[in-house]
């Protein structure tokens, strides 16, 4: 769960809630393979596979969409502002693939 939060870039137990709900469903199925027992395999079934090539691709957002209408003059001042924010939460470049609830 933990890579799987990661890639995800969510919580774990978001990561997790996600998994159990894709489980119930009978869209995944999990496996404790290896010798770490607690590590598990996900493999989508069939139905997960059937429902997969319905999705759209990854959906951008109304941010970066909003973010490509903002002129330059702009952005760069909200470059320089969130710098300004990034600095006050004392955050490094080793976490910008943690959630904020993890700081």
């Amino acid at each position: 769960m933990n890579d799987l939060a990661m890639a995800m870039d969510i919580h774990q137990t978001t990561a997790s809630n996600l998994v159990k709900g894709l489980l119930k469903l009978e869209l995944l199925r999990a496996e404790k393979e290896g010798p770490d027992k607690r590590a598990v395999q996900l493999y989508t079934l069939p139905a997960g596979r059937t429902l997969l090539k319905k999705v759209p691709g990854p959906f951008s957002g109304v941010l970066p969409k909003a973010l490509s209408e903002l002129d330059a003059k702009t952005l760069l001042r909200l470059e320089r502002d969130l710098s300004k924010l990034l600095k006050l939460l004392n955050a490094d470049e080793k976490a910008a693939k943690t959630p904020l609830a993890s700081l």
